[in-house]
């Protein structure tokens, strides 16, 4: 019994067909019949009953193919284990990220880190700003993306910034609008993320508010793939977020920029000072990646006229 006798029963059984399975394994169906007969007198079992209806696995098939699954993980392991050895070994480097970026940024990192970085083994970890920082300190985290610049304990470095707007129950007079501005949302009960998502912009965006001459009924809460639900159950009819956010979380709604005052999301990368030599690289090479922007069709990581979080919290 070899190797490839397994995998080609693997894949019957994975595919419960033997024609989809000689196509996978770019085989034809008698070569493949022929290695399954080869196999059944090995074991000296059926495997498959064969029927108009289809291929089904036997009793006998289902032990062997948990038995084989099991082998077939070692051997690709096995394989991996010498690849490591007489290469370059790979460094772990656990990052933290937070929600709300998007798809295309992180894999546009990743492909820069596979090609920078080659002996580093991302792994992402999703999770807020407040305890990316906490598992920054305790060890368990190498590198953060945070929402909130980092304290003098850790480096950091800031990213880019994403503009927040408002997106608007459908149908709302402000739907209309090209820009909103803090008067326009007067007696309006509007949701937006509380300190423990983006810290500072709750009290100072209630101060602006204020200034401004108006009074939103605001309604600040912890929320991120159930903004709809949130909205609703607040009654809602202005959500403040960043644009990418908006459109995946509240399709329907119109976004529109908040114009006045400008108020951004900005996001860092933090990391502790006495970091290893390839944690820093993935740094370097974070912070190159965003310099070509957040992805979120925002643009640019500044923002002329636009007043982050950061700037807010002093």
């Amino acid at each position: 019994m070899e190797l490839r006798h397994l995998r080609y029963f693997a894949a019957v059984v994975d595919e419960g067909s033997f024609s989809r399975a000689a196509d996978v394994l770019h085989i034809t169906q008698p070569a493949l019949s022929r290695q399954i007969r080869y196999l059944e007198r090995e074991v000296g079992a059926q495997l498959f009953e064969r029927s108009a209806s289809g291929t089904k696995v036997t009793d006998a098939g289902a032990a062997l193919h948990h038995h084989a699954l099991v082998l077939l993980r070692l051997a690709d392991a096995t394989k991996e284990m010498v690849h490591t050895a007489t290469g370059a070994a790979s460094e772990a480097v656990h990052v933290g990220i937070p929600q709300g970026l998007t798809a295309e940024w992180l894999l546009r990192l990743l492909a820069a880190l596979r090609t920078d970085v080659p002996h580093a083994a991302i792994t992402f970890t999703e999770t807020g700003s407040a305890d990316q920082l906490d598992m920054l300190r305790e060890g368990r985290l190498d590198l953060g993306i945070v929402r909130e610049q980092p304290s003098a304990d850790l480096t950091g470095k800031h990213l880019f910034d994403v503009p927040f707007g408002i997106a608007v129950r459908p149908g709302h007079h402000l739907a209309a609008q090209p820009a909103c501005h803090l008067r326009d949302l007067d007696g309006i009960r509007t949701l937006a993320h509380g300190r423990g998502q983006v810290p500072t912009v709750d009290d100072h965006l209630a101060l602006a508010a204020h200034e401004a001459g108006a009074a939103p009924l605001w309604h600040f809460a912890q929320f991120s793939e159930h903004a709809l639900a949130c909205a609703e159950a607040t009654h809602a009819d202005a959500v403040l977020l960043i644009e990418h956010s908006a459109r995946r979380l509240l399709p329907g709604w119109p976004w529109i920029p908040l114009a006045e005052p400008g108020i951004a999301l900005s996001t860092w990368l933090a990391w502790p000072p006495n970091a290893r030599q390839v944690v820093s690289e993935v740094a370097q090479v974070t912070v190159a990646c965003s310099a070509l922007g957040s992805g979120t069709g925002a643009g640019d990581h500044t923002i002329p006229g636009v007043v982050t979080s950061a700037v807010l919290s002093r």
